[in-house]
């Protein structure tokens, strides 16, 4: 695969590049790479996320599942206790208007008997350490366990606790993907998106 040479390799960082087969293209975002993926013309493309940009121009890149755009994963924060859960949810609900997701994800507030509760944070699975990330740079904290992953989503479902509170919150990528006949178009273009000096 050919990657071609990027004047600023960070900004592509969380960042797709899809390997058409006779062709790659660098800069797609999870959403627009999902799309593609889709589509009966695309589904057999091959994704690969960049994790690290080096000043020489190098990629640290890692192949992507096409299953894992169609998963949702998550982040649970159990408590036994009514108030604390609450507490928590809100605290999450405040640091996503202080601070953009990145990407749609929803929060419920969950209970599951008189004496367990949970915080439930439930997005694409391709977004898991984005996540991470946005958790840590936040300094979300809660007191009781907590697990996370795409089984665990299932485990959530499966169970079906009571949902007492939800909200949706809306992520910074969102405004920059592209969707339909918009990203289409520009397919053959070796570099998605450019990003000034």
């Amino acid at each position: 695969m050919k990657i071609p040479e990027l004047k600023k390799p960070e900004k592509y960082v969380g960042l797709y590049i899809v390997d058409f087969g006779d062709y790659s293209s660098v800069g797609f975002t999870a959403l627009e790479a999902a799309e593609l993926l889709e589509s009966e013309k695309y589904k057999d493309c091959k994704v690969y996320k960049i994790h690290r940009a080096y000043p020489d121009g190098k990629l640290e890149i890692k192949g992507v599942p096409s299953d894992k755009f169609q998963l949702e994963s998550g982040m649970f924060f159990y408590s036994s206790s009514s108030e604390t859960s609450r507490r928590d949810f809100k605290e999450m609900v405040k640091l996503a208007v202080k601070t953009s997701p990145p990407c749609r994800a929803k929060v419920h507030l969950a209970q599951y008997s008189n004496e367990k509760f949970a915080v439930a944070l439930i997005y694409p699975a391709e977004y898991d350490d984005e996540f991470s990330s946005w958790l840590l740079d936040g300094q979300y904290k809660t007191s009781g366990p907590a697990e996370g992953g795409v089984e665990a989503v299932q485990r959530y479902y499966d169970q079906q606790p009571e949902i007492l509170d939800r909200h949706q919150l809306f992520g910074e990528s969102e405004d920059i993907s592209r969707t339909g006949q918009e990203l289409l178009s520009n397919l053959k273009a070796e570099v998605q998106r450019q990003f000034g000096t």
